[in-house]
Formats: C-alpha cells, sequence, structure tokens
C-alpha cells in the first residue's frame, strides 16, 4: 500500500483486485452499463482501498469536453479587466465550467494565439477581449473553438458579414450620455482625454463619436483642439496629459475621460496644481471602477452591467458548443451613468 500510495492507481489495477474487466470499473465510476448490485459494492470497496481516483481530463477529451473555458485580456492588472475576471470566473461557475485567464499585453502575436484558439485541446471555449486584432481579422484566423468577442465593435468595414459573437455596451450612446450631463450641468466648454489617431471605432474613437453627437444635438460646437490623445488608457498618461494642458485649462470646464484610470490621473494632477473639481472643471471616467467610487471627489462615471456581460458571454459560448451551426449575434448589455462629486453642479 505505501508503494501504491507514491503513484496513482490506475483503473487496470483497481480491476485486478476486484477481479472484474477494466470496462467494468468504468461502468461503475461512470455509473454506465448494467453492473450486479455485488460487483458494484465489491468494485466500490477496493476502489476506497486503493485510493482511486479517475483521470478526469483524460475521460473529459473522450468525452470531447474539458468543461474549461478561457478568459483572453490584455491586463490582469487593469481594474476593470480584474472585475470582469471576477464575475466570469462566478458564471462559469455557476454554468458547471472552470476559467482560466491569459493575459495577451496587448500583442498582436498573442491575440493571433488566441483568436487561433491557442492550437490546444484542453480548453471548450474562448471568451476574448482584442485591442490589436480587428474582427475581420479574427474571423479570417480563427480555429474551430467557440469563441466570443468582447469591447468594442472595431470593425474596418461595418458593412461586412460577421462570423464572431460579439458582447458589448453601447459605446457611442453611453458617451452621448456622460457629454450631455456635462452640458445639462450649465458646461459648454467641453475636452475629452482618450482619442485615439488611428481613425478606427475602437474604445476612444466610439466614445468620442458620442461626445461629438451630444454636442451637436445641444447646439453646442466642439473645440477640436480639446480633442485630446492618450498613448495609453493609464493613471499616468492622464496626469500626463493634464499637465501638459495646464497653461491653458481655464479654456475649458469639463473633461470627460476614456476611462477611470485616464480620469483618475486627471484629478491627481488637478489636484496638484490647485484647480477644483468641480467648482472650476467637472471630471468624468468611464467603467466604474472602485478607486473611482473612492475617489476624493468621487468620479462620476459610466458602469457597465459586468453580471450581464459574464453570463452573455459565457452563454454564447456554451451555445456554439451545443450547435456549432448557429448563426453569430452582435448582444448589447446594459449600462448606467452614476452621477458622483466630481461632475456635480
Amino acid at each position: 500500500m505505501s508503494e501504491r500510495a507514491s503513484r496513482r492507481v490506475g483503473i487496470k489495477e483497481v480491476a485486478a483486485a476486484a477481479g472484474v474487466s477494466w470496462k467494468t470499473v468504468s461502468n461503475v465510476v461512470n455509473d454506465t452499463g448494467r453492473v450486479g448490485a455485488a460487483t458494484r459494492a465489491r468494485v466500490e470497496a477496493v476502489i476506497a482501498e486503493l485510493d482511486y481516483r479517475p483521470n478526469l481530463a483524460g475521460r473529459q477529451l473522450r468525452r470531447g469536453r474539458t468543461n474549461t473555458l478561457a478568459l483572453a485580456v490584455p491586463w490582469v492588472h487593469s481594474p476593470y479587466f480584474s472585475a470582469l475576471a471576477h464575475e466570469m470566473i462566478d458564471v462559469g461557475n455557476s454554468r458547471g465550467y472552470r476559467v482560466l485567464i491569459e493575459e495577451t499585453r496587448s500583442t498582436r502575436e498573442t491575440e493571433l494565439e488566441v483568436a487561433r484558439g491557442f492550437d490546444v485541446q484542453s480548453i471548450d471555449g474562448i471568451i476574448f477581449s482584442p485591442l490589436e486584432l480587428f474582427p475581420a481579422e479574427i474571423d479570417e484566423v480563427r480555429g474551430p473553438v467557440p469563441l466570443v468577442l468582447l469591447g468594442e465593435r472595431a470593425d474596418q468595414d461595418p458593412a461586412r458579414e460577421r462570423r464572431t459573437d460579439h458582447v458589448s455596451i453601447d459605446n457611442v450612446r453611453a458617451a452621448t450620455e456622460v457629454a450631455q450631463h456635462l452640458l445639462e450641468s450649465g458646461r459648454r466648454r467641453l475636452a475629452f482625454l482618450g482619442d485615439e489617431p488611428r481613425g478606427v471605432a475602437r474604445t476612444g474613437a466610439q466614445r468620442v463619436q458620442g461626445f461629438r453627437e451630444a454636442h451637436a444635438a445641444a447646439g453646442v460646437e466642439v473645440d477640436e483642439r480639446w480633442i485630446l490623445g492618450a498613448a495609453e488608457f493609464s493613471r499616468s498618461a492622464g496626469a500626463e496629459s493634464v499637465e501638459a494642458a495646464l497653461p491653458r485649462i481655464d479654456q475649458i470646464d469639463g473633461l470627460m475621460c476614456a476611462n477611470d484610470e485616464l480620469a483618475l490621473g486627471a484629478l491627481h494632477a488637478l489636484r496638484r496644481n490647485g484647480v477644483r473639481v468641480p467648482e472650476d472643471l467637472a471630471v468624468t471616467g468611464w467603467d466604474n471602477t472602485e478607486d473611482g467610487r473612492f475617489a476624493n471627489p468621487s468620479l462620476t462615471t459610466v458602469a457597465p452591467d459586468l453580471r450581464a456581460i459574464a453570463e452573455t458571454a459565457v452563454d454564447r459560448v456554451l451555445t456554439q458548443l451545443a450547435n456549432r451551426a448557429v448563426d453569430p449575434v452582435d448582444a448589447v448589455v446594459p449600462h448606467r451613468l452614476l452621477v458622483r462629486e466630481s461632475s456635480r453642479a
């Protein structure tokens, strides 16, 4: 027994000890086939005596399922993506699936590996938030593994037939609501931080579009000098952008940031330089991170329904598993505008 304890006992050893075939042991373990009560009791006793543990991975692979999903995100240290991962794991577990996390670090090579299905057979489906790849590229290289995309639908050609499920909030509409809130509070000189120079429908660009549409609806002209780019959506980038704009900061009375991290960096730089928020300048963010809720002042933000994103994405993967021929969908989940101290009149 001590020798057996030092290694894993196999199904054939159980069968030999019980005086039955390995198929009979398999029927007992999986509760399949016909096994007499006496034989079942004898096999179960040997299983307990030898501490036999079935090879779950092998059994799942033989059945064509591993009950494992992969979630691929750009950065695990991002407050938004870490909160999303928490919800995804919780929802996956509720559906009987384990969720593994892959950090792509926003590199094209890693994103291509994800889109191709990691070239492994150990996962049943992938939920993927790409930053570098366009949907058309993903459609071209994706493998047979069920795949669901998250985030903005960054189509180079919006009319192109879509082949992959996609889950997002309505970014343009949400951005319009933020800008409308600032304009309706009496602020007429707004800036946007987080534009993207590539001119594609990615995160910043879609939110700039909503910013522009709110201005058009209110009959207020957008000052193009205050559509600001950002090297990355980080606190440091937000602080650096505000520091660079300080000599002319009195030209604006509202700053709409493409995410909470940019906004938190902006708040830090404004406070250090004596600019009062919201008295002198209103600031808004996006993503409803915990840091924004506890900032001083607390940060007005867009709150995507992370639970709905996770549930929709996981269920779309499971739908594809059940029927590989199912048509892809573009699912839009709810969001809320949370007005806090940083933008109140």
